[in-house]
């Protein structure tokens, strides 16, 4: 069983290893590859990259599935399920699953599921997919360095007094 404290040392590792240019393998552990790259696309998404590195870059994918692997049982079902539920939704709705939809379809999917308009598991998977994503994106050096721009905190979170 993997702990937290591997998942940041194996990231540790990987990220120097990356910026010198050597290809890394990597897996998913927990994700099949359609359920990865799901992740992928929701996550960014949720985190999409505007002027400053998104979750697709900060490889949210990627802690994701390991936390779901270190995860319980029931967390890890209560996730994959919500994928499901996420696939069959766009297929019903588009005739397509969910990375197979235009960015506009994913963006409706995911309104209709946070109202909880496509049902109260939906909403549910969708927050848990959103805490997920803001809590490892944050915990990342990309999440990191845009959190605190570079040890200052910015403008907008300060306290106006």
């Amino acid at each position: 069983m993997i702990n937290r404290r591997q998942v940041f040392q194996a990231a540790a590792v990987a990220v120097p290893a990356a910026a010198l240019g050597q290809q890394v393998e990597w897996k998913p552990l927990t994700l099949d590859a359609h359920q990865n790259q799901t992740v992928v696309v929701l996550s960014d998404l949720i985190i999409p990259a505007t002027d400053t590195p998104g979750a697709r870059d900060a490889n949210v994918n990627r802690y994701i599935d390991l936390f779901l692997t270190d995860g319980s049982e029931a967390d890890r079902n209560r996730f994959l399920e919500g994928l499901g539920q996420l696939d069959g939704y766009a297929v019903r709705k588009f005739g397509k699953t969910f990375i197979d939809a235009t960015k506009d379809q994913q963006i409706t999917i995911l309104k209709e599921f946070s109202a909880g308009t496509a049902g109260k598991p939906s909403q549910n998977f969708f927050t848990q997919a959103k805490m997920l994503t803001s809590r490892i994106y944050y915990n990342t050096a990309i999440g990191f360095r845009e959190l605190n721009k570079g040890g200052r905190v910015p403008r907008s979170f300060a306290c106006k007094a």
